[in-house]
């Protein structure tokens, strides 16, 4: 609630009905797990933030430990044995991103490392040295390396209890790794950077160039939870691009499930697990909500805490209440029942006390038999709603992107990269909806896509092979056939970003000639963009 107060968050709480004692509560022994979630581009400014905030006293980036696969422990061998420096460099980057002990299983798989020198160097035994040694090296410590998300928040004796040194980055960083802070009872922050908040910042500020349009995502005025196109598009499965529903499980479910409201993304965020589809929480849930058949409750007492999962145990929060109710214990009472329902040990625990003290509060031997069945089943595959709805906020803001400024949105996707599928689909998808593909230009491409406004007769060209202009999306769908997307000069192959520089820097280019001289890019470059 604080957070949603201050902003941090754009979840309601208490309209979810999310429960602190999930979180955090007086009975809980472990410090709570704290993320924060932001844009994988900036994440790096995010650090000397914390750091002037706190004082650097108090902070320290958490440590892992970097061990050996294939590439390195060929090279740190090669350089042990003396060999040079070129063959075994290119000896390890002919290998894949493998394990050190697989390198000779990669050989009899790869026939690719087996061609060339490489191969003919195999055949004369000459690596079987190099090779032999690599492999005792798999898994040993090779270096400590800052750990990509993990951050200590304390108080000012921080460096009486951690020895530090500095990150690659400059950061102070803990000689401990998170299972050493955690043992030591140390506060871990972790600052995820996430692709898709850089795409959605990304085509934020496109609107704006474009269109003159300021859109604050997190203001509800101007991104309601409520809009039935965002909605239409979702129910349509039309969804690549957009954060956690584009799956082609995800895309199956939506479109069997149609969600209608926000609440309901959050309830399809949390089916889309592996414990709920393994232990078919699905099927009950959508036979019932498309009302092929009725809602089953488990007792009259629970049907408020099932209602809007239409009778199934969906998540984290709904097992606490039903342990509560049952139980008559208190919330954080339940949530360390729902915590040792995770081990062997726990749950048989769990098993001695709760049918007696459900009988206790006067419920039959039945209902005792099928609430067990449900808490031992599901509770721990079910999903924390608090997380769920926290996912749901960006899949829902990436939705209306995609609904209200579909060109600028998958600009960000082409840009940032943050899905599951190669950039070719997603430009068909922007083709689906009526986005010309503007080809590479040297006077106009950039390193990022950019929008551009377009005629409807832009790509194709009318009456070229007998291609007509472009076709108007289906019903119900955005039309953008106003906006062309055109495409970024850093996804030409082989090029440098360096040359991606120069190019932008000296533009207009009057001919071929003037680019070839000014640009000063390689030849492979020149003949890919000509």
């Amino acid at each position: 609630l604080v957070c949603y107060l201050l902003g941090i968050s754009g979840v309601e709480p208490i309209e979810h009905g999310l429960l602190m004692e999930r979180f955090l509560s007086p009975l809980r022994q472990a410090l709570p797990d704290i993320d924060v979630d932001v844009e994988s581009a900036r994440r790096l400014e995010v650090y000397p933030a914390i750091f002037d905030r706190f004082g650097l006293e108090r902070v320290a980036c958490v440590s892992m430990m970097d061990t050996y696969r294939v590439r390195h422990a060929v090279r740190d061998t090669g350089a042990a044995l003396g060999l040079p420096p070129g063959e075994v460099d290119a000896i390890a980057k002919a290998f894949p991103h493998v394990r050190a002990r697989d390198a000779r299983l990669a050989l009899d798989e790869l026939p690719e490392l087996r061609a060339g020198r490489l191969g003919d160097a195999l055949r004369d035994g000459q690596l079987e040295v190099l090779l032999a040694l690599a492999e005792k090296l798999d898994g040993l410590p090779r270096h400590v390396a800052m750990h990509p998300c993990g951050v200590i928040l304390s108080d000012p004796t921080l460096l009486d209890r951690t020895p530090t040194e500095p990150s690659l980055a400059g950061f102070a960083m803990s000689q401990f790794d998170k299972d050493d802070v955690e043992n030591l009872g140390l506060l871990k922050l972790d600052v995820l950077g996430i692709r898709m908040q850089s795409a959605m910042a990304y085509a934020v500020t496109e609107i704006q160039r474009v269109d003159d349009v300021a859109v604050d995502l997190d203001d509800r005025a101007c991104v309601p939870l409520d809009d039935p196109a965002t909605y239409r598009l979702i129910q349509s499965t039309r969804t690549l691009g957009c954060f956690q529903i584009e799956s082609p499980g995800q895309r199956e479910l939506i479109g069997k499930f149609a969600p209608e409201t926000f609440g309901d993304i959050i309830i399809d965020i949390s089916l889309f697990r592996p414990g709920p589809v393994k232990s078919d929480m699905v099927t009950p849930f959508l036979l019932a909500r498309q009302q092929w058949q009725m809602p089953e409750y488990l007792h009259p007492d629970l049907e408020p805490v099932l209602h809007e999962t239409c009778g199934v145990v969906v998540f984290h929060e709904q097992v606490l209440a039903i342990i509560a109710i049952v139980t008559g214990c208190s919330l954080a009472e339940a949530d360390e029942v729902r915590r040792a329902l995770g081990d062997r040990e726990g749950k048989e625990q769990v098993r001695a006390w709760l049918p007696d003290a459900a009988r206790a509060r006067g419920y039959d031997e039945a209902t005792v038999t099928r609430v067990w069945e449900v808490l031992e089943a599901f509770a721990s595959f079910g999903f924390c709603k608090a997380h769920a709805a926290a996912f749901a906020l960006p899949t829902y803001q990436s939705a209306w992107l995609k609904t209200h400024h579909t060109a600028a949105f998958l600009a960000g996707v082409l840009t940032h990269d943050p899905g599951m599928y190669p950039k070719r689909l997603i430009l068909e998808d922007a083709r689906a909806f009526g986005i010309a593909v503007l080809g590479l230009d040297v006077n106009v491409s950039d390193d990022v896509y950019r929008v551009e406004r377009v005629g409807v007769d832009d790509e194709p060209p009318p009456g070229i092979l007998g291609e007509p202009p472009r076709h108007p999306p289906p019903d119900g769908l955005p039309d953008a056939r106003a906006y062309g997307i055109r495409l970024s000069l850093c996804d030409v192959a082989g090029i440098s970003a360096d040359e991606v520089s120069r190019i932008i820097a000296g533009r207009p280019f009057h001919s071929l000639t003037d680019f070839w001289h000014r640009a000063r890019v390689s030849r492979p470059v020149a003949e890919k963009l000509v």
